[in-house]
């Protein structure tokens, strides 16, 4: 893979032949205003893209290096999942059995019936809190785990989705705990990102803090759910600032759906498990039979909190009509607020990243400019 740089010295890294559109469909990114970026392609396990370029700071001084790392938002629950899947693998637990099995608190309100799968899926009716969380108890873990679990449900589990941006966080978060012993982020670390040599982290140490992009939330543009009652409590419960997201506090936590801190390559190689039928670096972290368990559609239908069609799996969302971000039915994704995405095609054995420092809303083509890109070059046989 041969080294590239364009002459405007915007692009750094490497590309092999035959993605070079990837690497076209990157620069015109900037070439349209994005501050930083890095965006990555694996092929059978092997990165065949490697890009970054731009800014890691707000007022364009400071460059994006090979190991800047930036916050993820939720394509960090891609990472969690994971962790989930591998541990049913284990039989440590199972995502057919009540959450509440693991966690007998969490039964209260009537959520006996919550599945581990439900939770997954975003079908578990705890989308948000009922009562505020601050900047401050936002970092509480105990009490916002407490919290959830005294909740009822908005609606019957597993009756259809409603995202849950925040609460699956602590939820996963808290199952994990309960059944491994350690936190997510740190069965993450020790159990993928150390074994695989990736640089991928939920709750960064202090020592990393130099290498973190910051993050332009400017025009960040939440989603407002589409039910009124779901939309009140969204508002009353969601007093944070997305500058929130660089701070010290922040990239210290470990908060499994918004805080993973990496970037495009880390990212596709934690999911290269996913693109190559569980197995990465030699290691098998899933067998085939729960990796197959992670496209069992749980929801297909309009979304109560985004007001969008999902088809939604067990951790990833699906390929289908109405979000079409692959190019067959064997595909996982997942999206961060801002922009940021994954997409893995188990088919052809590809994990695609794109992952920037510049949020946008509704509209923003910067991924998928890049993710089919990486389809063609690979239809093409790269």
């Amino acid at each position: 893979m041969s080294a590239e740089k364009s002459p405007d010295s915007i692009l750094h890294g490497s590309c092999r032949p035959g993605f070079e559109a990837v690497r076209d469909a990157f620069a015109g990114n900037f070439e349209e205003g994005d501050l930083g970026a890095s965006c990555a392609v694996t092929v059978d396990g092997e990165l065949v893209v490697d890009l970054w370029g731009g800014h890691r700071d707000l007022a364009r001084r400071t460059p994006w290096e090979r190991d800047t790392l930036v916050n993820l938002w939720s394509t960090t629950k891609m990472l969690s999942a994971l962790c989930v899947l591998m541990l049913h693998d284990r039989e440590a637990l199972s995502v057919d059995e009540p959450v509440a099995r693991y966690w007998p608190e969490f039964a209260a309100g009537g959520k006996e019936g919550v599945l581990v799968r439900h939770v997954l899926g975003h079908t578990a009716g705890l989308p948000v809190f009922d009562e505020p969380v601050d900047d401050l108890a936002v970092f509480d873990w105990e009490g916002c785990c407490a919290r959830l679990a005294a909740q009822a449900p908005r609606w019957t589990p597993g009756d259809g989705s409603g995202y849950h941006a925040e609460t699956q966080g602590w939820l996963l978060g808290e199952l994990v705990r309960r059944v491994d012993g350690r936190s997510l982020g740190h069965f993450f670390r020790e159990e993928v990102a150390e074994p695989l040599e990736i640089d991928l982290h939920i709750g960064l140490d202090d020592r990393e803090f130099h290498r973190v992009a910051d993050v332009a939330a400017l025009r960040a543009q939440p989603n407002e759910p589409v039910h009124s009652d779901l939309r009140a409590l969204a508002d009353s419960s969601s007093l944070r600032s997305a500058a929130l997201v660089n701070t010290a506090a922040w990239r210290r936590a470990e908060l499994p759906a918004s805080n993973g801190h990496g970037n495009a390559r880390s990212v596709a190689l934690a999911m290269v498990p996913l693109a190559n039928g569980g197995q990465a670096g030699g290691r098998a972290l899933l067998s085939p039979a729960t990796l197959e368990r992670a496209f069992e559609v749980q929801t297909d239908g309009v979304d109560r909190m985004t007001g969008r069609h999902f088809k939604l799996g067990m951790g990833y969302g699906l390929h289908g009509e109405h979000t079409p971000l692959g190019v067959n039915d064997r595909t996982l994704w997942w999206a961060g607020w801002g922009g940021s995405m994954c997409v893995v095609d188990t088919e052809n054995r590809l994990s695609v990243c794109y992952a920037m420092n510049r949020m946008l809303g509704d509209g923003d083509l910067r991924a998928p400019k890049v993710i089919f890109a990486a389809h063609r070059a690979q239809a093409r046989g790269g």
